[in-house]
């Protein structure tokens, strides 16, 4: 199915929504504890209960407004909720933290899969909305599979070393950013690979 197109601003406040207010929420309570069914739970513990429906809702409605959902959205959905509940059921904030380096490096590992197949995963993923070349695939392909791998261990490192408090403001604010910036540099440095809509038509 296509997806409908919706206001990008209105998008963007869906995909990136629950976890600016997981940190905004964080920050509220991260020095307070709850007793809920007898039990005592940190503010952090806390904070990411309440990012997993905060998540779900804005995914059903990012679907229901787009007619659509990627596998990305729907993996990352199911890990939050799979570690949110381990979280609560053994009261550890370390299962939470261990999720971001299981997503990276599941997709590191999927994305390594597929160039020892001699094939570009991501092509396949983003091929539509990025029309490029296969040599341009399997260039970024590479690339990105290093950078999660990269992520997955920093990861590892800041939530074992460092302050629950700095975990979550590298985890919500300077991976992404990292990634981001990652890509545009990667677009821009592989714009020969791109394929021109004139020429993909011809």
């Amino acid at each position: 199915m296509a997806e409908r197109k919706i206001n990008p601003i209105l998008k963007q406040a869906l995909e990136l929504g629950p976890t600016i207010l997981f940190f905004l929420i964080y920050m509220r309570i991260k020095d307070d504890s709850f007793t809920l069914a007898g039990t005592e739970y940190s503010g952090f513990i806390v904070a990411a209960l309440i990012l997993v429906p905060l998540l779900l809702a804005s995914t059903v409605v990012l679907w229901l407004l787009t007619g659509t959902i990627s596998r990305m959205q729907i993996f990352v959905a199911v890990m939050v909720i799979f570690f949110g509940g381990l979280t609560a059921w053994f009261n550890d904030e370390r299962f939470f933290k261990m999720k971001t380096t299981i997503v990276y490096g599941t997709f590191a590992v999927i994305l390594g899969i597929g160039l020892l197949r001699g094939k570009s995963l991501l092509q396949w993923v983003m091929a539509e909305a990025l029309p490029m070349k296969p040599e341009g695939w399997m260039i970024l392909t590479r690339r990105l599979a290093a950078m999660f791998a990269a992520l997955a261990v920093a990861n590892e490192i800041i939530w074992r070393t460092q302050s629950t408090e700095l975990w979550v403001k590298l985890e919500t604010f300077a991976m992404p950013a990292a990634l981001f910036l990652f890509l545009m540099v990667n677009f821009m440095a592989l714009q020969r690979f791109m394929i021109e809509p004139d020429a993909e038509e011809k």
